[in-house]
């Protein structure tokens, strides 16, 4: 059965589009990589504030998106948004 990750964040600077380009373009190629990914999205859900989504073939392999995206969270956007759940 599919499982779908879901991550809220907290943008600090710039703007949503600004964040989602980053996100999209770093991200995501790194989730078309992992093994089970079948699709990535994104919504706004306030002024500062997104959630993220992707879609796997399993349970355990939308766990380990959770490890991928907060390293690369970590590395790369930490000085513009910031994962709240």
């Amino acid at each position: 059965m599919r499982s779908t990750r879901v991550a809220l964040y907290d943008i600090k600077s710039g703007t949503f589009d600004e964040v989602v380009s980053k996100a999209q373009s770093g991200m995501v190629p790194l989730f078309r990589q992992s093994d089970g990914f079948v699709s990535y999205g994104v919504a706004r859900t306030g002024k500062d504030a997104f959630m993220s989504f992707s879609t796997w073939e399993t349970r355990a392999q939308a766990d380990a998106a959770t490890t991928t995206a907060a390293d690369w969270v970590k590395t790369n956007g930490q000085q513009q948004f910031a994962l709240r759940e």
